[in-house]
């Protein structure tokens, strides 16, 4: 078989492969006009700098290329064309045609963020076609739970309830102490005293601050019962990872600062599921291959990175197992990103294994082998995904 020929056959695997996006959160149906539809395409809260737009940017480049023509309008178009042809179909009709478009067939929908201003999982499974389900925050169950006028002495045992009630139909559970803390915690789980003394000082403080959970002792409790949870039930535990908004401090989100953590909770035998990783993809590849309970994805970075998200991808392909690597797009709000978050995906492989392929390297069977794992057959072992029902489906 002729190198063009067999890259012209993983091309259409790539192409035709139907997705699992381990980890994303609602599309919005919400019109968005100009200033808005940049607020979604940046992590920063702030306005871009004067005279200048979020359009302007890596991302803004990659919405006006590839999801123009979603919109019935060349690639490539200024922005304000783009704007008005969006504002002109209206947003349900947008999200819509981009979750179409993304080829993805199961959404794990963290449902811990935004969630008012986003689709729940039923309702991103009515307008997509595709199935979705919970992901659950563990940050998040325990600010319901200080909010549902606990005490310190019954925070623990209310927490355990709350979290086993709320993991019956998850497909899995989420921590984001990177953005409250830092991953550089303290690894062993802390005493119930312990546990008691900072419940008291953090629900005490309620009503002078926002339910925000950032005590360093409750924030290790409840990640601990959140392994506890994920152990008894099968669910994988994920872990934001590097790049994001500037709630987090940068250098404090490198994963090979949770190596300790993973050594101890290797014995409960719960997937640590590395989200998007950027700019440390590279240790946490090292981690998945020397710890046989770790995974990664390099999502949100493809969005962000845009027409080098191809080096990003061939960056996490150099030493992490094949079967250690899932997609996801971390896609929040602007339907543009959900589809984005694939199409830069598939051509990031077409484009990284197609040079494999052609150079004798790889054989097209294997490739198409390696691309079925990533975009889809891992996340389903993983997530105990079967193909005839979803956890949670509908819910």
């Amino acid at each position: 078989m002729s190198p063009v020929v067999s890259v012209d056959r993983l091309r259409a695997t790539i192409d035709g492969l139907p997705l699992v996006d381990h980890h994303v959160h609602g599309a919005t149906i919400t019109a968005l006009d100009g200033g808005r539809l940049e607020a979604g395409l940046t992590e920063s809260p702030w306005p871009a700098a004067a005279g200048t737009s979020y359009l302007d940017s890596q991302l803004g480049f990659a919405v006006r290329c590839w999801c123009a023509p979603l919109l019935d309008l060349p690639a490539h178009v200024d922005a304000e064309t783009y704007i008005a042809r969006r504002q002109e179909l209206g947003a349900y009709e947008v999200t819509g045609r981009m979750l179409a478009a993304s080829g993805i067939e199961r959404f794990l929908i963290d449902t811990g963020y935004v969630a008012e201003h986003t689709l729940a999982p039923a309702e991103m499974a009515s307008i997509s076609g595709a199935s979705a389900s919970e992901i659950v925050r563990l940050e998040s169950v325990a600010e319901a739970v200080a909010a549902s006028g606990v005490d310190a002495t019954g925070f623990a045992d209310r927490l355990a309830t709350m979290l086993d009630e709320r993991a019956r139909h998850a497909a899995g559970l989420k921590s984001v102490i990177a953005y409250r803390h830092g991953l550089d915690f303290d690894p062993e789980p802390p005493s119930s005293a312990a546990v008691c003394q900072a419940a008291g000082r953090w629900l005490r403080g309620q009503e002078a601050t926002p339910l925000r959970l950032t005590d360093p002792v409750l924030l290790r409790h409840v990640l601990w019962s959140g392994v506890s949870v994920a152990a008894e039930r099968g669910l994988p535990l994920q872990f934001h990872v590097g790049y994001g908004d500037p709630d987090l401090t940068l250098h404090r989100c490198d994963p090979s600062l949770l190596t300790e953590f993973l050594r101890r909770v290797e014995v409960r035998r719960v997937p640590v599921m590395l989200l998007h990783c950027y700019p440390y993809h590279r240790s946490a590849g090292y981690l998945a291959q020397v710890f046989p309970h770790v995974y990664l994805d390099v999502g949100l970075a493809l969005n962000y990175t845009g027409a080098r998200s191809v080096a990003i991808v061939a960056e996490s392909l150099e030493l992490a197992p094949f079967g250690k690597l899932l997609f996801s797009s971390d896609a929040c709000g602007p339907g543009e990103l959900h589809y984005l978050g694939a199409a830069l995906w598939r051509r990031a492989m077409a484009a990284v294994l197609g040079v494999w392929v052609s150079s004798g390297e790889w054989s097209v069977a294997d490739a198409q082998r390696v691309v079925r794992m990533v975009g889809a057959n891992n996340a389903k072992r993983v997530y105990g995904l079967a193909d005839s029902q979803y956890p949670g489906e509908g819910s």
